[in-house]
Formats: C-alpha cells, structure tokens, sequence
C-alpha cells in the first residue's frame, strides 16, 4: 500500500526495520536496531506531520531484554507507593503491561521512569489503572485479551488493511432509523456510504414486550455487510443487543471507549441471568459478549481514527455517565460530518464535566430528546443534589429508611458521590450490580471531572471507598438489611422498579409511613415505577402479589444524565458551526416533534424526526 510506501522510504536505512503493519488505524514499525528504537522519536514525528497518520515504533520481540529480568528491573525503578497489581507480557505487541494503583508514579515526572523501563528493557509498558475495589470483570476482560492477544493482533492488522484501502469518491450518504426514533429504547442507527455500513448502537428496550429489539431484519441491515460498530455508553437501551451482533456472525471492530467496553460486558451478562430468571430466551450468550470484547478498539476523548475507507471517528465525552460518548464522524475527504449524541448531559454533574461541544465542523446533527419538550424544565443538578440530601435527612429524622431505586450504571455514582459529600451518618447500602459497576468507576478516574479526579489522584478522598458504602452480595446479606429498625439508604436495581432486588426492598418498606420511596431517574412509559409516580398506591406484582404503598413517595428532578430542552438547544448553539440538518431521536413522539420544531424557530434549518425504518438522505 502507497502509505507504507511513504513510510519506509522516510527510514534510514540502518533502522533495521522487521516488520510493519496495521493495529486498526494506526502503524506499527518494529526494529531490530536498539539505539534507533532509543533515538527515533523526532524521526518519527516528521514521518507522521508527512503521512498524517499514528506511527508507533517497537522492538522486535528478538531484542526485548528477559521478562523476568524486566520484571526485575520495574520493580526497582518503581516505587512501591505505585502499588503495582500485576506484570505480564504480550510479546505479540511486544509491550509489558503493568498494573497499577497509581499509574502516574509508574509513568514517573515528565514520563522519566516510563522512558527508562522502555530503553532498558526494550518492552513498550502499557499502563493500567487496578481498581481500588476489585472487580471481577474488569479482571476477566484483561485476562481475555491478555489470551487473545495473537488472535488480536491479526485482526487488527486486517483490519488496518480494509481501512487503508483507496476509498471512492463518496457519492450519497445516508442512515436508516432501525430503534430508538420517536421511542426512548432499542436505540439503532445505520449508516451508509456507498462503500461502508456502520452500525451506530444496538440497543434493546427494557421497559417493552412487543418492541424489545431494533429492526434488524431491515432489508437494508445485514450483519456480514457491517464494517463498523459505534457503542456511546453502555445503557442497555443503547448497548444490550450489541452481543447478538457477534453471536450471528459479526466479527468487526467495536468502537466505544475503554469504561462503556467494561460496563457493557457487566451490564449485558446481567440481562443474560435476567432473561434466564424470568424463563425467557435471551438473544444471545455469554460468548457473544466475549467475541464483542475480543474485537472492541478501545478510543480515548478527542482521539481521532479512521474506521472505514471513508469515514474517521472522533469521540467526545457526552456528559451522561462513565466512558459515554458523543461520535463525531468525518465521511470523505472533507466532504460531510455527522455528529451523534447519543445520551447527553450538557451540564456539569458531580461526576462529569458537561458534554463536549469540541468539533469543528457538523453538518448534520442527531440529538436525543428524552426530556425534549418545552414543558421538561428541570432544576440545576445542584438543587438536585441539595433536594436528595434534605429528603434523605428527613427520613432519617425519623427513623425511617430510603429506598432509592437505581440503574446500576449512571444515576446510582451519582447518587453515591452525593451522599459521599454529606454529613448523613447512617449506612449506605448497595444492592444488584451497583457495586460491581462501583468498582469499574474506580479503574477510570480520567473519565470523571477534573474536580473528582483532583479528590481521587491528589487528595486521597475517593467517594466509592466511602467507609458508609455496604456492598450486599448474597441474598442472606439483604435479609439482615430487610429485617434491621435502623435508619438506612438503600441503592438498589432496577431502576424502573420492573424487577430486581429493589422488588424485595418495596415490599418490606412500604408498610411504613415514615420509609420513602425516592426516584432519581427516568420512569419509563409502561413501567412500575411510572405508575407509581402517577400516584398508584394499591400495585400488583409479577408473582400476583398485591402491595399497598404507605411510604412517602418522592421524584428529586435534576440528577438525571439527560438534558431538558434549554440545554439541548445550548448545546447546538455551542457548537462551532450551525448544522445544515438536525434529526431527533430518544424521546416519546410529543416531545421529539416538540424539539424539532423548536429547533426549527431557532436554527431556520431542516429538522426531521424521522420513524422507525424510515431511511433520511444526508448528501
């Protein structure tokens, strides 16, 4: 290919070059030579200026110094403050992977010890964050790609040859609405080109029976076509049928951040036993979710990456919970930008900063509208945060329990974070996944605002390791919960009340006035919980059993990871261009045609909300 041309014919010819090829977009050179792999660092900046393209340079496996004795080494230049977790080597890559508690005194002042472990040991290190509570599934997903590691390395390389392959001029683009437009759920999105088909989300829908799963039985839609899989966050309304893609076939690369490729494996296999509770069929297997992993291509924000012939990718944080992302995608050469939002919070929370508005052109642009209509105003996340304390407190006061019910991935941090900051003096106790999905936040401080990740890095104050937070992890923990008089929050699934333990909760609290029930988060259409929120106080379970509720019954507006209406349009007009084309999707049918037409007084540009299955031209 031309760019490896270019590349080799910038090389010294002492470079000693064995080897070039492709992880993904990027290009790998792997040298023979020791002190050109000490020395190239400037060379191959000038070669990437030239080429425009990520260029790492490795040694060769035949170089690298014994894995013990870098083993060996690394313990001596580190200090033992870093709190390393683990060693092991990928020769495939030719890197030495350390994990740590505190990568940046792996990595040293200006990057000193890092560079030394590199000239000494000829390794590239590849540094990991342990988590500072232990997760079992961010533990199993490095020990897989660990093993995987020579099956990854050819995929990557293949992968890199499709996408380096001469693009055509780009005659049309075009997307097809396959879940999630004029619904909140299921959300699906597929873009074409005449040479590429991405894929952006495949989620499922939680709270519906008869539109549970996207249309992927379109006539436009064919999974061996797929070039390309685009994840924001790892909801189950955007991530839960990622896994059946691979269970039928699918063997792409999967683009989300580092945290969503961690939470969507937690949050998925969780469906799994869920679907097999209920003695229903679930779509697809645990080996579904391991293939997606296998292929995941893990981006940083701002990191930009060509993923077909024809399109590059851009990831933003999107403000909505850990790892989620807004996707900007470039199409052609210059030709035409899409940006997606996916779920977007474009106000700083006490986790996040608000969502990137960072793209510098985006010609057309499609926008959630969960909370879209202009009667959705809600309050500031700080008046939000001030309600849940004052309503918590009160409960205590007297001698009451909270029962908070929570998505295990998003709201329960949030909510976690804030009671962390408090003076409330009782237990805090977690139930479900939360905390498994605690721990995961504990591995990616960098995903969360700089506010946090200064109490975390500098301050030693880390709002998950809270000694008021009690992990219940078996079914005899929950009872002495359930059966204890004192005073006590409860964060439990699901967060719609359309199952999990949060059930249990209910049952046993609502015979008391002095207990709340206290929603923090979306109610869907259909669900419990909403009907609760109407103000049904006589609700039957699954089981038949029907419970009278006695308990104060509370909403806190403001913590939730979507944005009202004025924030959304503040969003659009941050952004460092006005759109040609605005789409709407993720909201109920009212308040998707409410934003557009808002939008439209605003912006004088076309607006569509387009249906399930309808196909919208771009270009």
């Amino acid at each position: 290919m031309k760019i490896i041309e270019d590349i080799s014919s910038a090389l010294p010819k002492n470079a000693m070059i064995s080897d070039i090829c492709y992880e993904g977009s990027e290009i790998i050179l792997y040298t023979k030579n020791k002190e050109f792999f000490k020395t190239c660092t400037e060379l191959i900046k000038k070669i990437v200026n030239k080429v425009k393209k990520r260029i790492e340079i490795r040694a060769d496996p035949s170089i690298v110094l014994d894995e013990e004795k870098t083993k060996e080494l690394i313990k001596s230049v580190v200090p033992k403050e870093a709190g390393i977790a683990d060693i092991y080597f990928e020769p495939e890559f030719a890197k030495v992977v350390i994990h740590s508690e505190k990568p940046g005194l792996v990595i040293g002042k200006n990057g000193e010890t890092l560079n030394e472990i590199r000239e000494k040991t000829f390794w590239t290190p590849n540094i990991k964050r342990a988590p500072v509570i232990d997760s079992e599934v961010i533990r199993s997903i490095r020990k897989m790609l660990h093993k995987e590691a020579g099956y990854r390395k050819k995929f990557l390389n293949e992968l890199g040859k499709k996408i380096y392959t001469p693009g055509k001029e780009v005659d049309w683009i075009r997307f097809t609405a396959l879940g999630g437009f004029r619904e909140v759920g299921r959300s699906c999105i597929l873009l074409q080109t005449p040479q590429s088909k991405v894929l952006l989300d495949c989620g499922l829908s939680v709270a519906s029976n008869t539109k549970q799963f996207p249309y992927l039985d379109a006539p436009e839609f064919n999974i061996q076509g797929l070039d390309a899989v685009i994840l924001s966050h790892a909801h189950l309304d955007h991530a839960g049928m990622v896994p059946y893609l691979y269970e039928y076939g699918y063997r792409g690369p999967l683009y989300c951040t580092r945290p969503t490729r961690d939470l969507m494996a937690l949050l998925d296999l969780d469906y799994i036993q869920i679907c097999q509770r209920e003695n229903k069929k679930p779509p697809y297997s645990s080996k579904g979710i391991e293939e997606a992993i296998k292929h995941c291509v893990a981006l940083e924000y701002g990191e930009v990456s060509d993923i077909t012939c024809d399109m590059r990718l851009t990831l933003q944080n999107a403000g909505h919970l850990l790892g989620s992302s807004t996707s900007h995608i470039h199409i052609g050469d210059g030709l035409y930008n899409v940006l997606y939002t996916g779920d977007l919070k474009y106000e700083k929370t006490k986790l996040f900063e608000k969502a990137s508005t960072d793209y510098a052109r985006a010609e057309t642009v499609i926008i959630e509208s969960t909370y879209g209509s202009s009667e959705d105003s809600l309050p500031s996340h700080t008046e939000g945060e001030e309600n849940l304390v004052d309503i918590v407190k009160k409960t205590i006061e007297k001698g009451g329990r909270v029962l908070v019910p929570c998505f295990a991935v998003g709201r329960s941090q949030d909510v976690i974070a804030i009671l962390a900051d408090s003076n409330i003096d009782v237990p805090i106790y977690l139930d479900g996944m939360l905390w498994d999905a605690t721990a995961i936040h504990t591995a990616y401080p960098e995903f969360m605002a700089k506010s946090v990740q200064n109490q975390i890095l500098h301050k030693g104050k880390n709002p998950f390791i809270d000694p008021r937070l009690k992990g219940i992890g078996s079914s005899k923990e929950r009872e002495a919960v359930l059966n204890s008089v004192h005073p006590a929050v409860v964060l439990s699934t699901s967060g719609m009340l359309v199952g999990g333990p949060a059930i249990e909760y209910l049952q046993n609290f609502s015979e008391k006035p002095n207990n709340t029930l206290l929603f923090v988060g979306y109610q869907a259409e259909g669900t419990m919980g909403r009907r609760i929120q109407k103000g049904w106080k006589q609700i039957q379970l699954d089981n038949g059993k029907s419970i009278e509720l006695k308990l104060g019954i509370e909403t806190v507006q403001g913590l939730s990871g979507h944005s009202d209406q004025k924030q959304l349009l503040s969003f659009i007009e941050h952004l460092k261009n006005k759109p040609r084309k605005m789409v709407i999707n993720h909201g109920e049918n009212s308040k998707c045609v409410d934003l557009a037409r808002t939008i439209h007084k605003m912006l004088k540009v076309e607006t569509n909300t387009p249906k399930d299955l309808e196909t919208v031209r771009l270009k």
